[in-house]
């Protein structure tokens, strides 16, 4: 008879040799002064890219708080800045076709392209708009949130490219956030007011919440002619495009403040969507929490809380999230230094896991031709970790 109990001790048995392994490679006296490896909190703390010195196993920031989140980890990977060149990292999408990870530099306007292969980041188009989501749809396509048009628009095989919203009941949009596909051929996204500023997008028209008294000139920036999309600042929504192309509100303001991240559960019987704090212009935000909601076809039913965000004391704010295969969420957050970083719920809303990151994590996807990789865009850099387990959607 097999002895179920061996993995386990294997694992744990190679865990202690790799780490003892990682011990001796210190220096005598700092292996003597140290009682415990360089972490995000430590003094001094842990160094990243060409400083990171040697890995220890298991890496000292990512942290178990139920031990099921082990068997979602790989014991033997440590966490690896890629990417440190940005200003506001966004939008991780990864291409399985292509073994490239697009995601979107907001703040400068780039489109960057990492190559799997070779770790090279690259330019992916001359100008990404200010652009924030990503996602790749059911047949490979890429969709992309663009701040500064106010719009979503699909890059087809072909290499043109198609508006799938810019505007809703004769008004303009405000800032697509966030997006997702669904294998109906549907995709579904946010749009809050957090791309109508100078920083992330272009400011309202003069009279807009953004630009009341129009001294901003919201139309410089770009070189293009013609109209630039949304003008004034709306209300919140959550919204669906149909495969028709039909676009619906499946969300207003009043039902959920600041609507940000949002992903299916692996069955796409639920839609979890964070509920962040007021964008420009807004006297009110959300309520800091991610909500889920059940899908019945084209509606959004029964929401309600999944997980409020408070941790150690401290309001964190969730930002976008993916779900893995067996339908945990793993849930970018900002906050407090030594608790921001990636929080990881199960199904039922526990949290089992975090990864603590020098920064907030403003979104993450999985990536690598297994699609077993963590990507995280924390600020002005790219964080990847290997993991135990597998995305659930396509990008």
């Amino acid at each position: 008879m097999m002895d179920l109990k061996m993995p386990l001790a294997r694992r744990g048995f190679l865990t202690t040799a790799l780490g003892g392994a990682a011990c001796v490679a210190l220096p005598a006296r700092a292996a003597a002064d140290s009682v415990s490896p360089p972490s995000v909190i430590t003094q001094p703390a842990r160094r990243w890219g060409n400083e990171a010195g040697p890995a220890f196993f298991p890496d000292p920031d990512v942290l178990a708080i139920d031990p099921s989140f082990n068997d979602l980890t790989y014991f033997a990977a440590s966490i690896k800045r890629i990417w440190n060149k940005s200003v506001w990292t966004e939008g991780p999408a990864w291409s399985s076709e292509g073994r490239y990870l697009v995601f979107s530099d907001v703040a400068q306007s780039k489109a960057l392209r990492y190559i799997w292969e070779t770790g090279e980041v690259s330019e992916f188009r001359p100008d990404g708009y200010s652009a924030n989501g990503n996602c790749f749809d059911y047949q490979g396509r890429l969709i992309t949130c663009e701040d500064f048009f106010r719009r979503v628009v699909r890059f087809e095989h072909d290499g043109s490219v198609s508006v799938l919203a810019d505007k809703f009941e004769g008004k303009g949009l405000n800032s697509p956030n966030d997006i997702v596909s669904h294998p109906d051929g549907s995709i579904w996204f946010t749009d809050p007011g957090y791309g109508t500023n100078i920083s992330e997008g272009h400011a309202d028209e003069p009279g807009g919440p953004t630009n009341p008294d129009g001294k901003i000139k919201w139309k410089i920036g770009r070189e293009l002619i013609g109209e630039i999309g949304g003008t004034k600042r709306q209300q919140d929504h959550v919204f669906r495009i149909a495969p028709d192309g039909t676009l619906k509100a499946v969300l207003a303001e009043k039902d959920l403040a600041c609507p940000n991240g949002l992903v299916f559960s692996p069955d796409f019987k639920k839609l979890y969507i964070a509920s962040t704090p007021a964008g420009p212009g807004q006297k009110k935000g959300g309520d800091q929490a991610i909500h889920v909601y059940d899908v019945q076809g084209d509606t959004l039913t029964n929401g309600r809380v999944f997980a409020d965000m408070r941790f150690h004391g401290a309001q964190m704010n969730p930002d976008g999230f993916r779900a893995d295969v067996f339908g945990n969420l793993w849930c970018g957050v900002t906050g407090p230094l030594g608790l921001c970083g990636v929080f990881v719920f199960n199904p039922q809303g526990k949290l089992i896991g975090r990864i603590r990151l020098p920064q907030g994590c403003s979104n993450l996807t999985f990536a690598g031709p297994k699609r077993d990789h963590i990507v995280m865009c924390s600020g002005s850099a790219l964080f990847m970790l290997q993991v135990g387990v597998q995305g659930a959607a396509p990008s």
